[in-house]
């Protein structure tokens, strides 16, 4: 079964989760912004063993502390979909631009595609490629558990800007309504920032994305 704590990190209050298989507390650290002393407190609370890092997309406020944390606990890194190897290679300027402490790109274990799954434990993420925040920007599925890390795509009430390089609005509002929505109404994510929603709910409610009255 999946746990999940949510961490929020930076001065952009990011989400980054913690997630884990109950049966074999073996976990993965969801989108490492940063705060990495934040994460590690989490992860020695839990009592779980970190087995691997995953990245939605490769901007700063989420993928910021994936190099520090993969070379001091000698972890995988898994995400995004390459497209957003621009985004991570210019990491390190974009924390100087944003006032962060300093972060270094890096080249992931392995970069995801749409269809491709992450095991953790006895846990099996889908992984869903949904650009339009950023080119390769990536959403982990838990069918059993039915919740899902969305990142940037989606918020309560909101989407995600598409004013960025790349970015993308017709693309993410494709990515919403033809890959999230489907996996069901009952689906409870995790968003990039701020609280949790139900895809069922967005679909109702939501100005951007809600289905026509």
């Amino acid at each position: 079964m999946l746990e999940a704590r949510i961490i929020p990190v930076t001065s952009f209050q990011q989400n980054c989760s913690l997630v884990w298989d109950t049966e074999t507390r073996l976990a993965a650290v969801v989108d490492p912004g940063g705060d990495l002393d934040r994460v590690l407190a989490a992860v020695e609370q839990a009592g779980v063993t970190l087995d691997r890092i995953l990245v939605t997309h490769g901007h700063l406020d989420h993928a910021g502390a994936a190099a520090d944390l993969a070379e001091k606990l000698s972890l995988r890194i898994e995400g995004p979909q390459r497209e957003d190897d621009f985004w991570i290679k210019a990491m390190s300027v974009a924390a100087r631009q944003w006032g962060f402490p300093p972060a270094r790109p890096f080249v992931p274990t392995r970069w995801l595609e749409e269809g491709d799954t992450v095991v953790l434990g006895k846990l099996c993420f889908q992984v869903h490629h949904c650009p339009g925040h950023t080119p390769g920007h990536v959403v982990f599925f838990e069918p059993v558990s039915r919740v899902a890390f969305v990142g940037d795509v989606l918020f309560a009430g909101s989407i995600g800007r598409t004013d960025f390089p790349r970015g993308d609005h017709d693309a993410l509002i494709r990515s919403i309504r033809e890959k999230l929505f489907p996996l069901g109404d009952d689906v409870r994510f995790v968003p990039g920032h701020g609280p949790m929603s139900t895809f069922g709910n967005e679909r109702r409610t939501n100005p951007y994305v809600a289905d026509p009255a």
